[in-house]
């Protein structure tokens, strides 16, 4: 065998990765491209380097390079850290025994919110009753009985949406939440919205509305509009226990369920 025609080991167990890796990516086929003949040095080229007379040659061995990824590749390579999507369970764990505000004071149970997790449809509240504190879940009480009765109108199951509320320990006497509890509360909220991510976020109430979309005008004017909350649609309607006081108003509640079944079957 032509001594020219061996290859070092070192080189061959290089070349051999070289091979495994692409044949790694799908290539099985290679071949033997002849370099063309070197052309003459002139202008723009760079001459030989001639060895000093009597010198001895000595023949350098080819050196490949090790196997590194195409740029394209980017699976092989160190990625930047992406903030993984939060979980309703990792948020409720990390309101734990809240007692941020002074609202646990007098609760029972902290009312985080229930319901399908990958809901389109995501409805808000203002804070918890009577009945939401005792059993600690979501409109349980007559306004949330009401709220199932306008979920069967629209023919849609109250296991397929969320429900949740601005703060999750009830006011006292079931007051309007201050300032200073919405401010305490409201980021856990976020958070809820941010794991769901739904189609479409339904404010029930005045005290919904203004921590949500910032509107600060009467329900009763706004409701039934829809708005943009971060890329999500968003309406607002009147709360069932206001409907509760003021029966002839169930036909605002009407009509806005109406406008929510239209959104969640255009598609």
């Amino acid at each position: 065998m032509n001594q020219d025609h061996i290859i070092p080991s070192h080189v061959s167990r290089q070349l051999n990765d070289w091979l495994e890796y692409f044949r790694d990516l799908g290539f099985d086929g290679f071949y033997l491209k002849h370099a063309a003949e070197a052309p003459a040095a002139g202008a723009g080229q760079t001459a030989s380097v001639h060895q000093p007379a009597g010198a001895e040659a000595t023949p350098h061995e080819p050196v490949f390079p090790s196997p590194q990824p195409p740029q394209t590749m980017s699976l092989f390579e160190p990625q930047p850290a992406v903030a993984a999507r939060e979980t309703l369970e990792g948020i409720r764990a990390n309101l734990g025994e809240c007692q941020r505000c002074k609202l646990w004071r007098g609760r029972k149970h902290i009312v985080f919110g229930q319901g399908n997790p990958s809901a389109e449809l995501v409805f808000i509240g203002e804070g918890p009753g009577a009945d939401e504190d005792e059993q600690g879940l979501p409109f349980v009480g007559r306004a949330g009985q009401l709220l199932n009765r306008m979920l069967q109108f629209i023919q849609v199951r109250r296991e397929d949406v969320y429900i949740c509320n601005v703060v999750k320990c009830r006011p006292p006497g079931n007051r309007t939440p201050e300032t200073d509890e919405i401010t305490s509360c409201s980021p856990f909220l976020f958070r809820q919205i941010g794991a769901i991510l739904p189609r479409l976020i339904c404010c029930l109430g005045a005290p919904a509305a203004r921590t949500v979309l910032g509107i600060k005008e009467g329900i009763t004017k706004v409701h039934g509009r829809f708005y943009d909350y971060a890329g999500i649609k968003a309406m607002a309607t009147v709360h069932p226990a206001y409907v509760l006081r003021n029966v002839r108003e169930e036909v605002i509640l009407r009509e806005d369920f109406e406008k929510i079944r239209a959104f969640l079957s255009a598609r």
